[in-house]
């Protein structure tokens, strides 16, 4: 594989074309919405017996937070079932009880701890979800429930609970610039661009059926067989996933804290937001393993998708396996001095309405409906637009 760094040319021309993909999605979602509300149905609920919209929900909520923070709270409650959903399908799969031996023991091999962290992982993010409904209920703030989207397929693979899903692992584009944006001194919020640590398109963070599963479970390294290579490829895959996804609730928590009025929610918010730090510097650790010797380089005989070793790129400052602590980088000022922080933080690269837009890039809603892009969206819409109040 070719482990030159990609031309900015290339870096910006894929950029745009993932963009351009989203916004004509999000148009249409728009455009639906615009006829909606020409027919006065625009704010309704689409969940029955539920305002998903809020304008209710806010409107009963306790005098001590703001119609604000509930939408704060809302969007985060929904971030988190979507986060709790994908991380059940991971622990059935490959957590330390999970049911797919072949894939627990190529997520072995990056890590030998790694199926119980997803496991520790799924239940962070479900008591996440659960608290955060239940703390809106305590505020007289109706809670988010999208049980009504559960509707796209498990894997077929032996492990996988054949119910209903809010989220797809089948055929990622996984954005691994998170990688490399770590590792600079630069920071999206002044513009930057990050070259992607590789490229991962259409490709399966989790086993799909039983044919990606080896009749040999021990996965030994390197893997030789072409099915030994599939499923390494997959676990190695969801490494990265792993970390695309908590680095993303790192800044969108950071981000909407920036807008919480009540002191209480902001100790919730700024709380949650820790841990999903702790989260993503997990990841970041066994993505880096995932992506070194003895595993990589291995090839996914089926898509194609090659993991490199990317302790052999020339650019150690931006590819080294082992740099997982964040890199001092540019914030608040180019005057100031560079300081290691959780970034984007800004709204435009790392709040409510840029993380959904994210996931459905990722493919991760692929085959949701239409209703579950404008409700998400439009959660995503009224938290970004809270504002801390001062009296």
């Amino acid at each position: 594989m070719n482990y030159e760094m990609s031309s900015a040319a290339q870096t910006e021309a894929r950029s745009a074309s993932v963009e351009d993909d989203v916004r004509v999605h999000w148009q249409g979602v728009a455009g639906r919405r615009s006829f909606l509300k020409g027919l006065g149905l625009a704010g309704a609920a689409v969940l029955p017996g539920s305002a998903l919209f809020a304008s209710e929900a806010m409107a009963k909520s306790s005098s001590s937070i703001t119609k604000g923070d509930v939408a704060i709270l809302r969007l985060l409650a929904a971030a988190e079932l979507i986060e709790a959903d994908l991380w059940q399908q991971y622990d059935e799969l490959g957590g330390v009880n999970g049911g797919n031996p072949a894939y627990m023991a190529a997520l072995t091999n990056i890590d030998s701890d790694m199926p119980t962290y997803i496991h520790l992982n799924n239940e962070d993010e479900q008591s996440h979800a659960a608290f955060l409904n239940a703390y809106l209920e305590s505020k007289g703030a109706e809670p988010v429930n999208l049980d009504a989207f559960r509707t796209l397929p498990s894997s077929k693979a032996n492990g996988a609970r054949q119910i209903g899903r809010l989220t797809s692992l089948t055929s990622l584009d996984v954005d691994t610039s998170w990688y490399t944006r770590y590792r600079s001194s630069t920071n999206a919020d002044f513009g930057a661009k990050f070259p992607q640590a590789f490229e991962i398109h259409n490709q399966p963070a989790i086993p799909i059926n039983d044919t990606d599963t080896p009749p040999n479970t021990t996965a030994p390294l390197p893997p030789t067989t072409p099915a030994e290579r599939r499923i390494q490829a997959i676990a190695c895959t969801a490494a990265f996933h792993f970390g695309y996804i908590e680095q993303g609730g790192s800044s969108l928590y950071a981000t909407l804290a920036e807008k919480v009025t009540n002191l209480e929610v902001l100790r919730i918010v700024t709380s949650i937001g820790g841990a999903e730090a702790m989260h993503f510097s997990t990841w970041q650790d066994d993505a880096g393993n995932a992506a070194n010797a003895p595993i990589a380089p291995v090839t996914d005989p089926l898509t194609g998708l090659t993991i490199p070793n990317l302790d052999a790129h020339p650019d150690e400052q931006l590819f080294q396996a082992n740099l997982i602590f964040p890199h001092p980088c540019e914030f608040i000022s180019s005057k100031l001095p560079h300081c290691a922080v959780v970034r984007p933080t800004l709204d435009r690269n790392g709040g409510a309405q840029a993380a959904i837009k994210s996931f459905t890039a990722d493919r991760l809603f692929e085959g949701q409906s239409s209703r579950f892009f404008t409700t998400v969206m439009k959660l995503a819409e009224q938290a970004d637009a809270a504002q801390r109040r001062v009296s």
